[in-house]
């Protein structure tokens, strides 16, 4: 079905002025036990909170995403989920777009919930996007795309991941001769036609995949790159895995900078760094 939308302040809009006007680059916000011992913070609640609202008080105000992983955060119940709550709306307040990576996916009643937590700025823990997982059917997405829609948000769903596990299932043919990963790009090209510059609708395509031979032109959606840096991959890997698609790719990296603080000046140097090298492969 076709859905056209050409309202300025939808989400691929919104993605598309915020790199244009900051650079391509997404940050991950990953507070794990490593980062917090390099950082010299302590394992709890608290060491996360000081590591989260270093990097926001650092990047917020000049990367265009930011991307907290919520699992680092749940881990501490209910303190970390506030402090994933103050990062979300400090991060939003300074400009920044924030995509919560939290990979959901689920039937009915539950994806309705997870809509509602993530997509919905009724929540507290609203961000601008989401990851989600389409393997239980992109279908079942539904609800959490419609929200995404009704309030100029967006959903970036898992195609080819940069696991090496991924390729088991993602590269499985099915019945019409068509890979399960080339399934979930064809369907989410057709929930993103009618978009410009592109749809809400991502997809996450691992920067460490090589040349799958998947059709990628027809998206018509934004690529959230992750597998940069520490996963291996360079700026120069992008041209190999999106060919003439490169221009609608989110790069993301998590420890490439993350590792240069907790010094903010050295942390936005290596952001800015990071920008620049993928700016110059993207363009």
């Amino acid at each position: 079905m076709t859905q056209v939308a050409t309202t300025p302040d939808h989400f691929g809009a919104r993605l598309a002025k915020a790199v244009a006007e900051r650079g391509p680059l997404c940050v991950g916000i990953d507070p794990h036990p490593g980062l917090l011992d390099a950082w010299e913070l302590t394992r709890d609640a608290d060491g996360v909170e000081r590591f989260a609202r270093t990097v926001v008080e650092a990047l917020a105000d000049r990367v265009a995403v930011l991307k907290p992983q919520s699992a680092f955060f749940e881990r501490y119940g209910s303190r970390g989920i506030a402090v994933l709550e103050r990062v979300i709306r400090d991060a939003r307040a300074a400009g920044a777009l924030v995509l919560n990576d939290v990979k959901r996916g689920d039937i009915g009643s539950t994806v309705e919930a997870y809509a509602g937590a993530y997509l919905d700025p009724a929540s507290p823990l609203c961000g601008d996007a989401l990851t989600a997982s389409p393997y239980l059917g992109v279908g079942s997405l539904a609800p959490l795309i419609a929200t995404a829609r009704a309030h100029g948000n967006g959903v970036f769903v898992l195609a080819l991941t940069s696991n090496p596990e991924g390729p088991s299932v993602q590269h499985a043919v099915a019945a019409d001769g068509r890979t399960v990963a080339q399934t979930v790009l064809d369907e989410v090209a057709s929930l993103n036609a009618g978009y410009e510059p592109y749809g809400p609708v991502g997809v996450v395509v691992g920067a460490t995949v090589g040349e799958t031979g998947h059709d990628l032109s027809r998206v018509n959606g934004p690529f959230l790159a992750p597998g940069l840096g520490a996963q291996g991959a360079g700026p120069d890997d992008l041209r190999a895995v999106f060919g003439n698609a490169r221009g609608s790719v989110l790069p993301s990296v998590s420890r490439e900078v993350l590792r240069a603080g907790p010094d903010m000046a050295a942390l936005r140097s290596a952001a800015a760094r990071a920008a620049d090298d993928f700016r110059t492969v993207l363009a």
